[in-house]
């Protein structure tokens, strides 16, 4: 392509917050949604002709001492998926979040719209980004408006959530820079020239003990932003005390790229590491499964729940990426996809009704689907799409995990479909709690307070597009899965591994 399609992508919603960075008032909101429709289109549009056989990639010299390239693409089944899931949930969050920031005295809403976008921006150029130095650079910069939505609205302790993200997210970034780093040695040593290309660090020779410690460098780091068991503590305290649209754009999108990275970098660029390391990740994947689970059991704020299921789904994709198949990467890859919708609709309907109580405790709702029968209702799909329901996209993506894991791990697989019926039971125990039963005085009197019980409008509007986005992939997947699938595909052959034959059927020689 001759026009950068790609950089303009990227820039186009940092342009939209520069200009809401210089604007206030009313317009600030709408001119902050047209910027966000607008790359939705433009991202959409990419898509659509990526799917004609259209090739979209960019490479230009950057910084020639260091041999880094400003390179995007070109965009495969997986980046593209991972574009799709940021243009799409943005302008959501955006007319989901439309009148929720306001009250804060500190912040103005146009300082949300912006830092939102700022947010696309970067995470955008992190999934496109071909170049290792370049994807750096982006992974560590998303951090920035992340913490200043965390620490800048939200609750009272929310400045300790931020903090405890930005450390987190600085420590695995220091990692990985030790990794990148060494990987420009290497390649100067072979090549006789440093190169930080994605297309030529593959070529080299990375295996071996170097190999492993260069690999460590770069899973550690995605591990902290997915995130994984032991390193996701810093996960339910930012869903706690952050706001549910910076929390659904946080675990919607921001951690995809721990999942992503794991797929892109880790398998591509150290195949012989990432096999001798997959039995320790799968079983780390297990436990995450397990323990997200069972920790969502148990919580009694409504948006560390939602967290701890994340965990847990986070533990899924893992398991699919690191099981070395074509059906569970695929899988793994159309997850990172379901997930965030059906979670982006559990973090939104928990704020709307989190705004009306007045508090986060599933004890204190009770009998809402009297007062709120459709906000209870979405709260139920939501959950229900979170327990891969058959008929949701969740559903898909979860058996293609656990089909594609058996053929290598069957106990693994066979264990993990516990956190199935976990999930169906911290999902069902959560509405049971909250929306059945009468009605209690206090969410009688908070839910009348404002004069709008149930959703208005707008509200409706926001969650709308995420439940046809579920329904749709989930009775029908396949654009999708043949879409990601070629990309899946090229990543096994990187990794030289093949589908593990199936079984003789009784009878047969």
């Amino acid at each position: 392509m001759s026009f950068p399609w790609l950089t303009l992508l990227g820039l186009l919603p940092m342009l939209g917050a520069a200009v809401l960075m210089m604007i206030k008032g009313a317009h600030a909101k709408a001119v902050g949604m047209v910027f966000s429709i607008a790359t939705l289109v433009l991202g959409v549009a990419i898509a659509v002709l990526s799917g004609t056989g259209m090739r979209f990639a960019e490479q230009l010299p950057w910084i020639k001492a260091f041999g880094a390239y400003w390179s995007l693409g070109p965009v495969d089944g997986i980046s593209l998926t991972m574009v799709l899931l940021t243009v799409i949930l943005t302008p959501i969050v955006l007319l989901a979040s439309w009148d929720t920031v306001d009250a804060d005295d500190r912040w103005n809403s146009h300082v949300f719209f912006a830092l939102v976008l700022s947010l696309e921006s970067l995470s955008l150029f992190v999934f496109l980004a071909t170049d290792v130095l370049l994807f750096y650079l982006f992974f560590e910069a998303t951090l920035i408006p992340m913490y200043f939505l965390l620490g800048g609205f939200g609750q009272a302790r929310r400045g300790y959530a931020a903090i405890k993200f930005l450390l987190f997210g600085l420590a695995g970034g220091l990692v990985m820079l030790a990794s990148v780093i060494g990987l420009s040695a290497i390649s100067s040593e072979q090549r006789g020239a440093p190169t930080y290309l994605l297309s030529e660090l593959t070529q080299l020779d990375l295996g071996g003990n170097v190999g492993r410690w260069l690999f460590l460098g770069f899973f550690i780091a995605f591990a902290l932003k997915a995130p994984m068991v032991p390193f996701h503590t810093w996960l339910p305290d930012a869903a706690e005390q952050g706001t549910p649209g910076g929390s659904t754009l946080m675990v919607g999108i921001l951690d995809k790229i721990g999942t992503f990275g794991m797929i892109r970098f880790c398998l591509e660029l150290f195949p012989e590491a990432s096999r001798w390391a997959s039995p320790v990740i799968i079983a780390l994947a297990l436990i995450s499964i397990i323990y997200g689970a069972l920790a969502a059991v148990g919580q009694k704020d409504l948006y560390r729940l939602i967290a701890f299921t994340s965990i847990s789904h986070f533990g899924f994709i893992v398991l699919g990426i690191f099981s070395f198949t074509t059906v569970s990467m695929s899988g793994a890859t159309f997850y990172m996809f379901n997930h965030a919708f059906s979670t982006a609709v559990l973090f939104l309907v928990a704020g709307y009704l989190v705004r009306r109580r007045g508090s986060q405790q599933i004890a204190a709702f009770g009998g809402v689907q009297k007062v709120a029968p459709v906000l209870a209702g979405l709260f139920l799909m939501g959950g229900l799409s979170s327990a891969a329901l058959p008929g949701m996209s969740s559903f898909v993506s979860e058996f293609m995990v656990i089909a594609g894991s058996f053929a290598r791990h069957p106990i693994v697989a066979g264990i993990s479909t516990v956190a199935m019926v976990l999930s169906a039971l911290y999902i069902l125990l959560t509405y049971q709690r909250m929306m059945t039963g009468p009605v209690t005085d206090q969410v009688a009197r908070s839910f009348d307070a404002d004069g709008r019980s149930d959703l208005d409008g707008r509200e409706k509007l926001a969650i709308a597009p995420l439940l046809l986005i579920i329904l749709a992939f989930g009775l029908f997947p396949k654009p999708m899965l043949d879409t990601i699938q070629p990309a899946v595909q090229n990543t096994m052959q990187i990794v030289g591994e093949a589908d593990p034959a199936a079984p003789l059927a009784k009878g047969q020689n």
